[in-house]
């Protein structure tokens, strides 16, 4: 799932009989040259609705262009990025672009199903490949075949209101390390007063189950065993996560009384300074910034309480089954330039800052070794963020075991809304009868393969 809910757009019918009716228009083209060039078709483009960011790309296509006069780089507007929809039709239908958008957790399906080319024997000379994370790397690569490129990620974190802690009497540099201290700041942030909520959490159009996956995680837990075939959610870490939810939300009054919220929901009560705490991944700090009415110095983010693990997902770029030999080079040579290089491209941070656009923010490294040591000083030259504020996550996530979501994890995230919200609606929900069901459907669901 996305930790912030943006993607970028190919603007096509919702219904899948008007999707499949327009393929050809946001498909990849046959002919893999012009000119004598090297055509290439990548999705992903801003929509044109998105001035700067879609200025950028276009920018960034003329640069190495320039660079590249042999390559002919053709942009496909797309938001969001990979969309549910329409995706599995275009894979079908051999239509997706040269190169593709796709979420961490699409990696195995894409490769299952046979629509990825296999770029093993290619990567090897990508500038800065060797230096991406291995774990990251280890998302692409199935069977010891490399399918495709990471080109960001994202870890889960507690985002805080450092004005609402310091009113409450709580150090603002001191954030919750474990959840019973989440559950003793909530209180006393609470205790300002009746529009004040401690602490908040979705549980409702799957967003509820994403965030217990992510609670279990930081209690040591997982949602699915690790062969990935039966639940795992009916345990004592399961348990762990509920009750603390459940003691908050009726014996503490931290969690307030409007609850079914989404992250919407949750942005905006941050955004105003009505809420102290929620899970979150650093890209909902610049939203709440320029969309919530919130400020860069009242927001700090500290890793995930717990202190055992993560939940990390993110996003890369994957070669369609059709890509010539000369397509899959020349796109492993624009996604060198523009997403795996420091100081060019999506990490060209003197731009970002010339734009009023925010660095600083503790993205996860992508990369290890000299390629991070670069982009980690290219970001300090041109922060435009109190850093400060995220030092917590960045030095507290290293240590933490970072997982991915779930298989088949939309289905089990509808399942897992429904044992969140019994909790936070129902005084006498039953913890133990929640996990039991939500086990068994989770197990029907991982049975249907």
């Amino acid at each position: 799932m996305s930790s912030s809910g943006f993607r970028r757009l190919c603007a096509t019918a919702t219904a899948t009989v008007l999707a499949l009716a327009g393929l050809a228009a946001c498909g990849s083209d046959s002919d893999s040259s012009a000119g004598g060039k090297t055509r290439v078709t990548v999705n992903c483009m801003p929509p044109k609705s998105a001035k700067i960011d879609r200025q950028s790309f276009e920018d960034d296509i003329k640069a190495f262009e320039k660079a590249n006069p042999d390559i002919d780089i053709v942009g496909r507007d797309a938001f969001p990025c990979q969309d549910p929809k329409t995706f599995d039709a275009k894979l079908a239908g051999g239509q997706m672009e040269d190169v593709f958008y796709t979420y961490f957790t699409d990696a195995g399906h894409v490769v299952d199903i046979n629509q990825a080319a296999d770029i093993t024997s290619y990567v090897k000379d990508m500038k800065g490949y060797g230096d991406i994370q291995q774990s990251l790397r280890d998302v692409y690569t199935v069977d010891g075949k490399v399918y495709g490129i990471p080109r960001t990620n994202y870890s889960m974190g507690l985002l805080y209101n450092k004005k609402l802690f310091e009113r409450a009497g709580l150090d603002p540099d001191k954030p919750p390390a474990t959840w019973e201290e989440v559950r003793a700041a909530a209180r006393k942030i609470a205790g300002l007063g009746k529009e004040y909520v401690g602490y908040a959490d979705y549980s409702a159009q799957n967003q509820g189950g994403w965030h217990f996956t992510a609670e279990m995680y930081s209690q040591g837990g997982d949602v699915v065993t690790p062969d990935g075939e039966k639940s795992a959610v009916d345990g004592p870490e399961g348990r762990a996560v509920l009750r603390n939810l459940k003691d908050m939300r009726w014996s503490d009054d931290s969690m307030g009384s409007k609850q079914l919220l989404i992250l919407n929901d949750v942005q905006q009560m941050m955004g105003s300074g009505r809420l102290g705490m929620y899970l979150s991944a650093p890209d909902n700090v610049p939203i709440l910034v320029k969309e919530k009415g919130g400020s860069y110095e009242d927001l700090g983010l500290a890793p995930m309480p717990g202190g055992k693990g993560t939940l990390i997902g993110g996003d890369g770029y994957m070669f369609s089954k059709k890509a010539s030999p000369d397509q899959i080079r020349a796109g492993l040579k624009w996604l060198e330039f523009q997403t795996n290089t420091p100081g060019s491209g999506l990490n060209d941070w003197k731009r970002a800052a010339d734009l009023k656009a925010p660095v600083g923010l503790p993205e996860p490294r992508l990369w290890t070794g000299a390629t991070d040591a670069e982009d980690q000083k290219l970001k300090k030259r041109h922060a435009n963020v109190p850093v400060a504020n995220y030092q917590a996550f960045l030095d507290g996530s290293q240590r933490l075991t970072a997982k991915l979501e779930p298989p088949k994890a939309q289905q089990i995230y509808s399942v897992l809304d429904g044992a969140v919200s019994a909790v936070l609606t129902r005084k006498d929900a039953d913890i133990d009868q929640l996990l039991k069901d939500a086990g068994t459907k989770i197990d029907g669901i991982l049975a249907r393969g």
